[in-house]
């Protein structure tokens, strides 16, 4: 049995050794937080709570370092061992560039999450079609193959690239959307009737907004280079829908709004919608509530249709689209027709 050891027991490295462990992994944890450690343990996501970091690591044959990104580079510093280590901090160039001296290392970042954080918001589905980036600087063609596989056995899709294309990267999709969530809540929160008015776009918009504030300010400004070079170009672009606005510019909005729509479009859905017909009798949304609880799927919204005449409705619920088929399964077992 292979065994891993787990460097900070908060949601993403809980969820990886609930993952791990149900691909046959053992795993020891660590936390300086010792409440995290043993929520970890109680919800079987360690196998084992260790009492060090080293205590942790001795047997290892992976070491995965999932604390906030400057204690992932602290304790990258001081790490010695001949294990495979990876890592799953959002910013990936100082942390490459502290793991120079280690002789396994590949630095990666699932792109996966939620707005809670705490060992107690893992899953071990959190990591299902979720794209899980692997850093190649300085990583070996051995150790690189050993990440992808570990990596797809926990659901997920490696996809390899540089540390500082990844920084780049993030820096547009995930960093930027969280200064822009907080900021949109801010300026709407000035008007003393938006935010009794607001409704799904504005709330899926600003869902992120919930996260955990220390962790993202840490994160942001350890990739303040990247992050200020997005915010100038939307600065930018925001100048110009103002000019256009100004000037009453209908077709060039349109031809922004339509580029912006078919961009949109090219994208992956972020979320597959699962349709469940419902009975008009007790306990359905019990049942529901099981076969949620066993896919241990991340619901990223819910809707009830009630049928034109009473009587039942659909209920449809949306997953990341790795999790569907994991849902679906779970709701045929309580017996549940599966609607569109």
């Amino acid at each position: 049995m292979p065994t891993a050891a787990i460097i900070g027991t908060g949601l993403i490295g809980t969820s990886v050794g609930l993952s791990l462990r149900t691909s046959g992994w053992f795993v020891t944890g660590w936390d300086p937080d010792q409440a995290a450690a043993a929520d970890a343990l109680e919800l079987g996501g360690i196998d084992l709570a260790a009492a060090g970091l080293a205590g942790a690591i001795e047997q290892a044959d992976l070491v995965v370092l999932a604390g906030p990104p400057a204690a992932v580079v602290i304790d990258l510093a001081g790490l010695a061992t001949d294990a495979l280590v990876t890592d799953v901090a959002g910013v990936k160039v100082p942390v490459v560039r502290a793991a120079g001296h280690l002789r396994h290392f590949v630095g990666g970042h699932p792109m996966a999450g939620r707005e809670h954080a705490g060992p107690k918001a893992a899953s071990a589905a959190l990591f299902r079609g979720a794209t899980w980036i692997l850093c190649t600087d300085r990583a070996s063609d051995g150790d690189l193959a050993n990440m992808k596989e570990i990596v797809i056995s926990l659901g997920a899709v490696p996809v390899t690239m540089t540390a500082p294309e990844h920084d780049a990267a993030v820096a547009v999709i995930s960093h930027l959307p969280q200064v822009l969530a907080s900021v949109l809540v801010q300026v709407a929160a000035r008007d003393p009737h938006a935010l009794d008015l607001a409704a799904g776009s504005f709330r899926d918009l600003t869902r992120v907004a919930l996260s955990e504030p220390a962790w993202w300010a840490e994160l942001l400004v350890i990739n303040q280079g990247e992050l200020r070079r997005v915010l100038g170009s939307l600065i930018e672009a925001l100048g110009v829908w103002s000019s256009a606005l100004e000037e009453g510019a209908v077709e060039r909005l349109a031809t922004q709004l339509g580029e912006a729509r078919n961009l949109r479009h090219a994208m992956a859905p972020p979320v597959v919608a699962v349709g469940v017909v419902m009975q008009d009798r007790p306990g359905e949304l019990g049942a529901v509530g099981r076969a949620l609880a066993v896919s241990g799927v991340d619901v990223r919204d819910l809707q009830l249709r009630h049928g034109p005449h009473g009587g039942g409705g659909v209920l449809t619920l949306s997953v990341r689209p790795g999790e569907a088929e994991t849902l679906r399964a779970a709701l045929a077992e309580e017996g549940f027709e599966l609607g569109e």
